[in-house]
């Protein structure tokens, strides 16, 4: 069951928002979204500004507005190192 789950981590230069356990998540990349799924391909990729969603396991997710950064994925372990990270909503434009 455990190589079912992905480790998360969501660190931003002032804490840790984010670190458990999640069944997927989608990042904005720089050139569009990308969905992770446990057992997903080693990879590095640039994070623009945008929406990651993370879905908890046993339902339920969790939103965060992300500006910049990388997101790494390697053994189900995904790490989002990023500028800025806020809990909620993606902000709209005034």
């Amino acid at each position: 069951m455990a190589d079912l789950m992905l480790r998360v981590r969501v660190v931003s230069p002032e804490q840790i928002v984010f670190e458990g356990d999640a069944s997927s998540l989608v990042a904005p990349a720089w050139d569009g979204r990308v969905g992770i799924l446990p057992r997903h391909a080693p990879m590095i990729a640039a994070l623009g500004e945008g929406q990651l969603a993370i879905d908890l396991p046993g339902g339920g997710s969790r939103q965060f507005h992300i500006a910049g950064g990388l997101i790494r994925v390697q053994e189900n372990d995904v790490i989002v190192l990023t500028d800025h990270a806020s809990e909620g909503a993606v902000p709209v434009p005034a």
